[in-house]
């Protein structure tokens, strides 16, 4: 059993508070009130941001002192919107969002993972008809361990995630966001997600 934070209350948030929570994890999720996300990170091992990407890096900047020491798991993706509301392109380019929490938490182990998927994959890979696959980008291998760990916890199995290195290859992932308005028009909200296969 693990402590964890989950900050962003939204359909991401709220599914993998909900699936963890089932997984045995004791699960704080952050709403918008003043104080809330510090009360929260305070008291967890874990922080995940699924808080909106454009937005995530001056909220997080703000719980520096709280988020010392601890993994967070940003699973955002910071985009500009299109007037259809998806996403048209990303706010970070040549770089990532990942990137610049790493810089601006220099106390954090941040670690990017699930942001390559529908966000209902994030907690049911197995619903898909072929395995997809989740990356892992971080400086810190023990971080990433444990990140493994919650990632077998959400049915993950060990085959399907890829470790890409440190956390510059997050840009590299984020930028598979761009796929995504794509495949919606085509196809709708169907569940999906990038698979690698060999």
């Amino acid at each position: 059993m693990t402590t964890i934070a989950v900050l962003g209350n939204g359909r991401v948030g709220g599914s993998l508070a909900q699936a963890l929570t089932r997984a045995g994890h004791e699960v704080t999720v952050a709403d918008r009130s003043p104080g809330s996300a510090a009360d929260a990170v305070r008291t967890a091992r874990i922080v995940i941001n699924a808080t909106p990407g454009a937005g995530s890096l001056e909220r997080l900047v703000a719980l520096r002192e709280e988020l010392r020491g601890r993994i967070l798991v940003d699973v955002s993706n910071a985009t500009v919107d299109g007037p259809d509301g998806l996403p048209a392109d990303l706010l970070y380019p040549n770089s990532s969002l990942a990137e610049h929490l790493q810089e601006a938490l220099p106390g954090t182990h941040v670690v990017k993972t699930l942001n390559t998927m529908l966000y209902t994959v994030m907690t049911a890979p197995a619903a898909l008809t072929q395995p997809p696959t989740a990356f892992l980008s971080g400086e810190d291998p023990e971080a990433k361990q444990v990140v493994r760990g919650l990632l077998a916890d959400l049915g993950w199995h060990e085959e399907w995630i890829t470790d890409l290195g440190g956390i510059g290859t997050a840009r590299a992932t984020e930028a598979a966001i761009l796929f995504v308005p794509h495949v919606i028009r085509s196809g709708g909200f169907t569940p999906f997600a990038v698979s690698i296969t060999r």
